[in-house]
């Protein structure tokens, strides 16, 4: 359907040389979206896949929380002109009981999850603004942004500001016609997740609450971020699609 296309938009998505992000690339590029590529280690293997679908791949090698967001934005936009489309993905955990979690691990968590996805946003957004052009921003969330967790008091912190941050910035910027929304995976088989599939009694546990009775992969994601980020999704704003298995509904 055309309005599922994103044929002429760029879109640039962060933490992209893996695991979800590579696939939320992939699926917009697909659609027919170029893609700016920010990632801390380089995005060869994304880079290729973006190609062999026929779209161009612009890599912008960056560490969030480190690297001023504008300027990231600026390298983008050097590159290609202009930008349509956000997809703040990059993120990091810590894990740590509540009573002994650090500083460092506190700020480390949400300078890379929170502020750096504002700054990016604002960015972005100053941008389209400026073009006078409409635009779409999609934070991945989490189900954290709903509910507390265990031992993973900054990722959780960072998740739930995460949403509270999208509905913000919906409120703000749906006049300009630039939709801000979410997406909330469920429980990935990720790098992140990868401490919880190692042990046996989590594992389990977690395995056995999802009504899908799976593990989700990134290719979940994909029908999701392709509507938010397309004209489908026009009317939409400051929503979080949960994409959990079933998760959230048990």
């Amino acid at each position: 359907m055309k309005c599922f296309s994103l044929e002429g938009r760029v879109a640039m998505v962060t933490g992209c040389n893996k695991g979800l992000g590579q696939g939320l690339a992939l699926a917009l590029a697909e659609a027919g979206a170029d893609i700016v590529g920010v990632s801390r280690q380089s995005a060869d293997d994304t880079r290729r896949q973006v190609e062999h679908l026929g779209r161009r791949f612009y890599p912008i090698e960056a560490t969030l929380g480190e690297d001023a967001p504008a300027h990231i934005i600026e390298r983008a936009l050097a590159q290609t002109g202009k930008l349509d489309i956000l997809v703040n993905n990059a993120g990091t955990i810590r894990r740590a009981e509540a009573l002994t979690f650090s500083e460092e691990d506190w700020d480390a968590v949400i300078d890379v999850n929170l502020k750096a996805a504002f700054f990016l946003a604002q960015a972005a957004a100053q941008h389209l603004i400026g073009r006078g052009s409409p635009g779409k921003i999609v934070n991945i969330a989490s189900l954290l942004s709903f509910q507390g967790g265990i031992r993973v008091p900054s990722y959780t912190a960072s998740k739930s500001g995460l949403l509270g941050l999208t509905r913000l910035l919906a409120n703000e910027w749906a006049a300009h016609d630039i939709n801000v929304n979410a997406i909330a995976p469920g429980y990935m088989a990720t790098d992140n997740t990868q401490a919880l599939r190692d042990d046996p009694e989590r594992h389990d546990a977690i395995l056995e609450r999802i009504p899908a009775g799976r593990w989700g992969t990134p290719e979940d994601l994909a029908g999701a971020v392709v509507f938010l980020c397309s004209d489908a999704a026009r009317y939409v704003h400051g929503h979080a699609l949960a994409v959990d298995g079933g998760w959230l509904g048990r």
